[in-house]
């Protein structure tokens, strides 16, 4: 069962991408406290010199990751509008970049990681036809950044996963460790992950840890030592943990738990220096919170970290690997506790330079002294910058992230609350035109994907888009949002297209009554689950909504169903989807077109691996046979993530024209 995928150097692109280089290489060095480009200070061109395409831009740099050495970066760039995953040196401007490509769109890059400052990891996503049936495909492959030379690790033979790092050494040798299967089939013993250390430039390896029946992902410590294991029986779900002390000799069961009991394990988060010792995340208290484990007895200390409201959303960890030095946690926008302190100076210093929030440290060399941070604003595109911190704190641009819209300010941002009808608080992003009354506004309601997600504070360029035209957005946080507690997001069990879906509709209600909202002007939009969601609002509350529209939406819950369980972990994918939706019949919009009474835009990309184009071509089948207002555009390019220029323009091209037809500003 091959993978097969295109990924090389790519010299198509060779001569706009030494234009890029230039464009990203001279950038701008500014000091904090006369730092020309803070959110605080808006460029001086004018609103009015924007356009359509102005806002579709794929951005000019996406998820930069910088070298161990602090030389060179690593991400996806934009290329002729299409995103390209590439490695530059950031200070010599004739160094050569490498530029590398994918199959047609065909394969995600779902990550890349530096191993040392020669070669990068990267992780591979595909969806393959095997036997009659689409599945999700993974790989990892090493490239050489001097030459472009990729190598395959662990595809020969292997399974359907075969992607899972666990270790990166942190010595400069390139080595580390992979955990893949070599069967799609339960009964076969090569079915079971094994763990296995790869020398990144030779592709060579050795078994670092053999296959155990029912176990399928295994954790390393720092060191590089496999402590680790997860068991999983997809039949009984059960699930139990297997671990040894220090990484040597045989495993034991330190704990067991039930899926049909709602019983969880107690995983280690990160292993501590200290034998033994690890932290963990627990919500014991209604909030993920982060505390100190003893993972022999699988004793919890005390707490660490937690914030009041939130969950902690991740550990930062130091470079060595084995302490943590921050935590990242989403409140109303995306927050950076630094517990280290030379790296809470740091961000002290980056917030007098550009405003408290708007600078976000992404990514830092070994010594943690050259970094790159990331300069914005959820009214402002912003840009990625390097900061040195030991040579008194300059700031030079990388790249804007869109450098059309550049650092001009465009729609006002905040996070509101109001009352669902049955009385829970739902917290919200209100994004308001610019230069516009807040009165009387027509009204769209843009609910996020997952739905195990949640919206913040943030850039949007689908949503300043709209702002753009005139619009107020609404951005609910319906229950079973993540980030908010348990007891919110339990609340979402069952509740797909039900009281999810009465939340968004609150909404509406709250903005009318605040005299913000027209609420006889209002359209629904959204993609993954928000595309299910404009989906089951204009079939199930039409006389709400002039329109809906969908990109990329769920509208068949049972094929969804189905096509998720073509995994390792079927089972538990059935039982989350009876969990979310258990009459999926009564749920699914395209069971139910008839019932359709708002016009409907849909829209789909064909190369979409997340959630199959299928589903958007059977609910405009449906609706042609029901005789109902619908225009379907399928984009033959297009993903899941709207990574080209072309499929973002043409997708805003089209819910404007939709929209001026429909619920016009």
């Amino acid at each position: 069962m091959p993978l097969i995928l295109a990924y090389h150097y790519n010299s198509i692109y060779w001569g706009n991408l030494m234009r890029l280089f230039a464009y990203l290489i001279l950038g701008v060095a500014v000091t904090p406290g006369v730092f020309a480009e803070t959110p605080n200070k808006t460029a001086s061109s004018s609103v009015e010199t924007i356009s359509v395409s102005s806002f579709a831009a794929a951005p000019m740099m996406e998820s930069p990751d910088l070298s161990p050495n602090g030389k060179w970066v690593a991400a996806k760039v934009a290329v002729d509008g299409r995103q390209i995953l590439a490695m530059y040196n950031l200070f010599d401007a004739a160094a050569k970049p490498t530029l590398l490509g994918l199959d047609g769109g065909k394969v995600d890059a779902d990550w890349w990681s530096w191993v040392n400052d020669d070669w990068l990891l990267v992780g591979l996503s595909a969806t393959e036809m095997v036997e009659g049936d689409p599945w999700r495909i993974s790989r990892v492959i090493s490239v050489e950044r001097a030459t472009g030379k990729s190598i395959q690790l662990g595809w020969k033979g292997a399974g359907q996963n075969a992607s899972d790092v666990l270790w990166t050494a942190k010595d400069g040798t390139p080595r580390i460790l992979l955990g893949l299967q070599n069967s799609i089939y339960p009964s076969e013993e090569a079915f079971w992950t094994e763990v296995r250390e790869f020398d990144v430039s030779t592709g060579k390896s050795k078994i670092a840890a053999s296959r155990r029946a029912n176990v399928m992902d295994y954790y390393a410590d720092a060191a590089g030592n496999v402590r680790l294991g997860y068991g999983y029986n997809d039949q009984s779900r059960t699930s139990r943990l297997l671990y040894r002390s220090g990484g040597k000799g045989s495993f034991t069961e330190i704990d067991r738990a039930a899926a049909k009991k709602d019983e969880t394990l107690t995983f280690p988060a990160l292993f501590l220096a200290a034998p033994d010792q690890a932290l963990t995340f627990d919500d014991s208290d209604g909030f993920e919170a982060v505390y100190e484990l003893d993972v022999k007895t699988l004793k919890r200390g005390k707490r660490i970290f937690g914030i009041a409201g939130y969950d902690v959303g991740s550990l930062i960890t130091s470079p060595s690997g084995d302490a943590m030095i921050g935590v990242r946690v989403a409140e109303n926008g995306d927050k950076t506790y630094w517990l280290d302190p030379e790296m809470a100076t740091v961000q002290k210093n980056l917030d007098q330079a550009v405003g408290a929030g708007s600078a976000r440290i992404v990514s830092w060399d070994r010594q943690m002294t050259q970094l790159l941070v990331k300069v914005g604003g959820p009214s402002q595109a912003g840009g990625y910058y390097t900061y040195n911190a030991k040579n008194g704190g300059a700031l030079s641009r990388l790249a804007f992230i869109n450098p059309n819209l550049a650092n001009r300010k465009y729609a006002p941002v905040s996070t509101i609350t109001y009352k669902a009808r049955d009385g829970l608080d739902i917290p919200a992003i209100l994004t308001l035109p610019r230069d516009r009354p807040a009165k009387n506004l027509p009204l769209i309601v843009l609910p996020h994907g997952g739905p195990g997600a949640r919206d913040v504070e943030s850039w949007d360029w689908w949503v300043q888009f709209l702002a753009w035209r005139g619009y107020a957005v609404i951005q609910p946080n319906y229950r079973g949002s993540t980030g908010l507690g348990r007891a919110f997001r339990d609340k979402g069990e069952g509740e797909w297209g039900l009281k999810m879906q009465d939340d968004l509709n609150d909404a509406i209600t709250h903005l009318a009554k605040q005299g913000i909202a027209d609420p006889k002007r209002v359209c629904m939009a959204g993609a993954s689950y928000g595309g299910y969601a404009a989906l089951r609002a204009a079939q199930r509350d039409g006389a709400l909504f002039r329109c809906a529209i969908s990109y990329a939406g769920v509208a068949n819950v049972a094929a969804m169903s189905r096509y998720d369980q073509r995994s390792i972990a079927g089972n538990s994918a059935r039982a989350y989807w009876k969990e979310s939706a258990p009459n999926s019949a009564e749920v699914s919009p395209v069971r139910n077109a008839k019932d359709f009474s708002a016009p409907v835009l849909i829209m789909h990309g064909k190369n979409d691996l997340r959630v199959p184009v299928s589903q958007s071509r059977e609910m405009a089948d449906k609706l042609k046979s029901a005789g109902k207002t619908y225009r379907y555009v399928e984009q033959p390019l297009g993903d899941h993530y709207f990574s080209r220029t072309e499929d973002r323009l043409q997708f805003l091209n089209e819910m404007d024209a939709f929209l001026v037809k429909y619920n016009p500003s």
